[in-house]
C-alpha cells in the first residue's frame, strides 16, 4: 500500500494491520481479541485491507470454519525494502523545538511509553 493510502486508513484498520503484521496466520477472532475490537469490526477492516491487496485470507487447514489472515508477499516486500522513517523532523515539530536535546528526550520518552504499553498487555509482555 503506498504510504499516502496508509495514512488514509482509519485508526481501527491501522491497528488491525499492525496486529496482522505482528501475528501472521491469525484468525479474525484472535486479531479481534488482541486489538479489543468487535469481531464484526475486525472483519470489515480485514475486508478493506484484502480489497487493497495488503492482506490475504485463507481457510485454516486444521479448522475449515476459521479464516486466517496474513500480509501479502507484496506487502512484506514493500515493508522490508522501505527505508526507515526519520522521526526527528516530526518530533521537532511536535515538541516545537529545534534543540536536538529536546528531540532526543522525546525519543526516549516514546521508547519508555512503548515499553510500558508492551508490558501492560499480557499477550505481548516481554520476557527479557
Amino acid at each position: 500500500m503506498p504510504q499516502g493510502q496508509f495514512r488514509q486508513l482509519s485508526a481501527p484498520t491501522r491497528a488491525v494491520l499492525f496486529d496482522i503484521a505482528d501475528n501472521p496466520d491469525s484468525s479474525i477472532n484472535d486479531v479481534a481479541g488482541r486489538v479489543r475490537f468487535p469481531q464484526s469490526q475486525v472483519s470489515v477492516c480485514v475486508a478493506r485491507l484484502r480489497d487493497n491487496g495488503v492482506v490475504e485470507t485463507v481457510t485454516d487447514p486444521q479448522d475449515r470454519r476459521r479464516t486466517l489472515v496474513r500480509l501479502t508477499a507484496a506487502t512484506l516486500h514493500r515493508m522490508t525494502n522501505r527505508p526507515p522513517t526519520q522521526i526527528d523532523a516530526v518530533l521537532t515539530e511536535a515538541v516545537n523545538s529545534t534543540d536536538p536535546t529536546d528531540v532526543e528526550r522525546a525519543k526516549r520518552a516514546l521508547d519508555t511509553l512503548a515499553d510500558l504499553l508492551h508490558l501492560a498487555d499480557p499477550d505481548t509482555a516481554r520476557h527479557d
